[in-house]
């Protein structure tokens, strides 16, 4: 009897095995046919440009003059475009020339006073102060040295209140030289303007005073910014900053940077904000210093201690700091965008409690982001740990749920299930790096074969450059493991839930490391696990968990909203990166930059969708379509389309100068006297793209042979980025000797020995154009005791090393620079040589002519090559 009820139990679970292949037989015959497979890749393409590329370009239409009757306290952009062209008109604005110093201040003034004209004088008092403040900083390994920059400072108060808390609004007027600066940044100035005008008129009074800073150095860099937080008269009692830039022509402006510990900063742009972007992720990229970018931001926190927003217009960066940044290139519409947003972000700060100790509301960071523009999400910080960790271990709680319920529906054990699912994640995570490895190879391969930055002005190319092979890395382990390694003990779509469970498990530990470090991007991997374990959830509630492919349709519902954003995201971050490569140097290879942009792109956005290639028959097919893609794709990127550059629209950034060189000996002798062209060039590709040109580079050589023949490699490099990169720079030199368009002056007034014998000091002045560079390199034996600049390089060896560079800058005060250097010699004996001492003299501003031979070979360059340049006379002495 007992034997007869074990066969017969045998025999049972016989046939549940059988059973249980023969389904599993079914419903791989049950996969959609392979035909379906682009349809489905493409309907993600699809969605991308139906819903992402609208929202993201979308802009307010603006209001004109015409409407302003019936549109009262509303920003009109037809009034800031007017101002626009009359600041346009002006020109290039370099701080010293008469354009920056001179015209656009009165045109600041006349701007000023006929909005204290149309005031409501019965309600607010406006004060006009123009400032002229001297001072010096350290800029990262210069000292930054200013005399006379320009501020013109606007305070308009109600006269109902008494507040001593006063909002700070800024934005600069001069501009990088060749260029007139409409972008950057004449549409925030003109946007302040309007805004000023708007307040000024209204008939609510506000709080808090506000101060409207239209600051005239910042090209420089950030000098006058700095000349203002430190010594101007109402600093002290700015509580809270808006600064305004612009990092290209147009678009909308991105939050990129907020507080610091201030989120009630936040809270009220997430309540006033009319047209909301921003993301803590670019916050967090700029701060980390990866960006070859700066803003007065930094000058107001560091040295004001101020928390602010820092905000700017993103789009066609390829016009950033050229010529063709111009009125034409911005939008009506996106000076409404800023300046709604300005505006009533000006009023909701006018008004805020908070103004008036913001120090009793500073608790951490804060976690933002819109969604498509549509909303805003923000939260502490400390919530947004709470939430990543909390919605982390639901997200595993309900995989492991899932898994058991597998289990039982298969029959299986759950140890078994666990190693079939350890050998998915693991599959998972080579998929992961797969990703990320196969379109950081591409990067490398192209820019083996001297073909980088194909996609500089074909953006598309990188569909199938770098976003198709993080398609085919992230799918290609677990689609040969499907297909190599069938499994008939566990139906094939829990094997397809298995890999979207191992990219949950894989998000969740990500966004518990991340958080544990201190990071608030993890806010991407939360986002995607809520909604996936939602969907997982529900499907566990309901018999669609265990009802063969049934959960897909639920889990890719609920996935189009975390995708449309991490498209809108990493969209965003492509078209900053894109313009910005340009200027990037030629040290570091920027399609790695790209490709890394992508792949995690491609991670976050198609991570639950690309496994369900696998839904699919014959999935390997798919496979190889996506690699043919790339092939296609790569094969256009290396014709003529992948050429980087276009004449006006993305054009080749060249920087150099037209270099006098004078080198004087101890006993006053020349050892050197020539003159070239001295070139920084600004992206990877070098002065390849000029060989078949007209410009003639015949004998074009790197300066980096000379750096241990001649102080600062025989160059005078402009600022910090310029000496940076002396090392790799490269000298072109010219028969013709350079013309000096000005007269320059370095006199050594006077050389005394100081009471301890062994310390002497040389007394110096110069005199010359605007900008002026000075560098200190003392011998061997030598050492700086000390000197008339700020100390902080004295003070700091291990972070200052000789040679020293002293950056120095005027605007509307020429007065010759006076100072002195104190030198030590352990021998004291100071009748032989002590220090070289570098002097160069930059004629930036089209106030200086350029000598013919100098004119002649600018327009030998191509229509697709943009040039900035000026004369400089470098000489150095030995004293």
């Amino acid at each position: 009897m007992k034997s007869r009820e074990k066969n017969g139990s045998a025999a049972g679970n016989s046939d549940v095995a059988l059973v249980n292949v023969l389904s599993q037989q079914k419903l791989r015959r049950h996969r959609l046919p392979w035909y379906y497979a682009p349809s489905f890749l493409l309907l993600w393409v699809a969605l991308f440009y139906a819903v992402v590329y609208p929202l993201y370009h979308r802009l307010p239409d603006s209001v004109l003059i015409s409407h302003e009757s019936s549109k009262p306290g509303q920003f009109v952009a037809e009034r800031a475009q007017r101002l626009l062209y009359k600041y346009d008109r002006i020109g290039p604005k370099v701080v010293g020339s008469v354009a920056n110093e001179v015209t656009t201040v009165a045109f600041l003034e006349e701007e000023v006073e006929n909005i204290r004209a149309a005031m409501r004088s019965d309600l607010y008092e406006l004060e006009l102060d123009v400032q002229h403040p001297s001072g010096a900083y350290m800029h990262w390994q210069m000292v930054n040295m200013y005399q006379g920059v320009t501020n013109v400072v606007v305070k308009i108060s109600s006269r109902s209140s008494n507040s001593s808390s006063y909002l700070l609004v800024n934005s600069h007027f001069d501009s990088k030289p060749s260029s007139p600066g409409s972008g950057d940044d004449g549409t925030m100035v003109v946007v302040m303007l309007e805004v000023l005008r708007q307040v000024a008129i209204s008939d609510t009074p506000f709080e808090h005073p506000i101060v409207f800073l239209f600051n005239g150095a910042e090209e420089n860099p950030l000098e006058a910014s700095h000349g203002f937080i430190t010594q101007h008269k109402w600093a002290e009692n700015c509580k809270a900053l808006i600064n305004l830039e612009v990092a290209g022509s147009g678009g909308r402006d991105l939050l990129f940077q907020s507080g610091p510990n201030n989120p009630w900063l936040i809270k009220y742009y997430y309540q006033n904000a009319k047209h909301p972007f921003a993301t803590t992720m670019a916050e967090e990229i700029f701060q980390s210093g990866i960006l070859p970018s700066d803003t007065d931001f930094r000058i107001f926190r560091d040295y004001g201690q101020l928390p602010g927003l820092d905000m700017a217009q993103i789009s066609n960066g390829y016009v950033y700091h050229t010529v063709f940044d111009n009125v034409q290139a911005v939008p009506i519409d996106s000076l409404q965008s800023s300046g709604e947003n300005a505006l009533s972000l000006v009023r909701a700060f006018a008004d805020a409690p908070e103004m008036r100790n913001p120090e009793d509301h500073s608790e951490g960071h804060a976690v933002f982001f819109d969604y498509l523009g549509l909303f805003f999400v923000y939260y502490t910080e400390t919530t947004g740990i709470v939430l990543n960790c909390c919605i982390a271990v639901a997200s595993l709680v309900l995989v492991v749920c899932s898994l058991l319920r597998m289990g039982r529906e298969s029959d299986v054990s759950m140890g078994r299930v666990s190693i079939w699912f350890a050998i998915i994640l693991g599959l998972h995570v080579l998929g992961m790096i797969l990703s990320l490895g196969l379109p950081l190879l591409m990067a490398v391969l192209f820019d083996a074969g001297d073909r980088s930055m194909t996609y500089f002005s074909n953006n598309w190319l990188v569909i199938g450059l770098f976003i198709v092979p993080a398609i085919i890395g992230q799918i290609l382990p677990l689609t040969l493991y499907y297909t190599l390694k069938p499994n008939d003990e566990i139906s094939h779509p829990n094997h397809i839930h298995m890999s979207l469970h191992a990219h949950c498990v894989l998000l969740s530990l990500i966004a518990i490391i991340l958080t544990a470090i201190s990071l608030r991007t993890p806010y991407l991997c939360m986002m995607s696990l809520l909604f996936y374990g939602g969907a997982l959830l529900i499907n566990l509630l309901s018999t669609l968990h265990d009802r063969g492919y049934y959960w897909v349709l639920l889990v890719q519902v609920l996935q189009l909203v975390p995708f449309l954003y991490f498209c809108y995201l990493f969209y965003t971050f492509l078209l900053v990166f894109f313009p910005m490569l340009g200027r990037f140097g030629h040290g570091t290879n920027p399609d790695l930059l790209i490709a890394l942009i992508c792949a995690v792109g491609t991670f976050f956005a198609l991570g639950f969708v690309a496994p369900l290639i696998n839904i699919f028959r014959w999935p390997k097919l798919a496979l190889l379509g996506l690699g043919v893609v790339t092939f296609i794709f790569s094969m256009i990127a290396v014709s003529e389309v992948g050429f980087p550059y276009r004449a006006k629209t993305s054009v080749m950034r060249i920087h150099f100068l037209h270099v006098r060189r004078i080198f004087y000996e101890y006993d006053g002798s020349v050892s050197l006297s020539d003159s070239g062209y001295y070139f920084d060039f600004q992206d990877r590709r070098l002065y390849y793209p000029l060989e078949n040109t007209s410009v003639n580079l015949t004998g074009l050589a790197s300066t980096s042979s000379e750096c241990d023949k001649y102080l600062m490699c025989g160059v005078p490099c402009f600022n910090h980025r310029w000496c940076k990169t002396r090392t790799k720079s490269h000298w072109l030199p010219r028969e013709q000797e350079v013309t000096i368009p000005g007269a320059t002056s370095l006199k050594l007034l006077n050389k005394s020995v100081l009471d301890s014998e062994k310390v002497a000091r040389f007394e110096f002045e110069i005199s010359g154009p605007p900008h002026m560079s000075l560098y200190i390199q003392p011998l061997d034996g030598v050492e700086v005791e000390d000197w008339s600049f700020i100390r902080n390089m004295l003070d700091e060896p291990d972070t200052y090393s000789p040679p020293y560079q002293i950056f120095f800058a005027y605007g509307s005060d020429n007065s010759p620079l006076k100072f002195h250097i104190d030198f030590a010699k352990s021998s004291g004996d100071f009748s032989t040589p002590t220090f070289q001492l570098g002097f160069a003299a930059s004629f930036v501003s089209y106030d200086y002519d350029r000598d013919a031979a100098g004119l002649k070979f600018i327009s030998d360059f191509p229509d697709f090559a943009h040039v900035m340049e000026w004369p400089t006379l470098y000489e150095r002495y030995i004293f």
